[in-house]
């Protein structure tokens, strides 16, 4: 039998009690790093081998999400990595500001935990 290793999901969350949440909902299908801020974001990506994000778009430090979004989606090296929004920021304009930065789903809280897993799971499949 082939050795499967599952995807490695980094979640970009400021809130410890949401963090903690999508920790046990993803547990048992993702390898999951996670972090809150810009400086920790680039120090992950740059050092580990992400085959999707799960971003929140208010987190702390100097950038937010959609920030580090229109980052990676810009550079070569991880153009290709899926990104899931996760976002309490529900009006159209934040959607749009998403796609504009080349976010790949974009989902708001509270959401479904089995729509969010077939997401991320769909996302991953196409990448893989």
């Amino acid at each position: 039998m082939e050795n499967f290793k599952l995807p490695v999901l980094l979640i970009v969350e400021d809130d410890k009690e949401n963090l903690k949440y999508l920790k046990l909902l993803l547990r048992n299908i993702f390898i999951i790093e996670d972090c809150d801020n810009a400086e920790d974001f680039h120090s992950l990506i740059n050092s580990k081998t992400i085959d999707i994000i799960l971003m929140d778009i208010t987190i702390h430090g100097s950038k937010d999400g959609l920030q580090l979004t229109k980052e990676i989606k810009s550079n070569p090296k991880f153009v290709n990595i899926p990104i899931v929004v996760l976002t309490a920021h529900a009006f159209q304009k934040d959607k749009l500001n998403a796609t504009e930065v080349g976010v790949d789903k974009f989902l708001t809280k509270p959401v479904d935990g089995i729509i969010l897993r077939n997401t991320l799971l769909e996302l991953v499949k196409k990448n893989i």
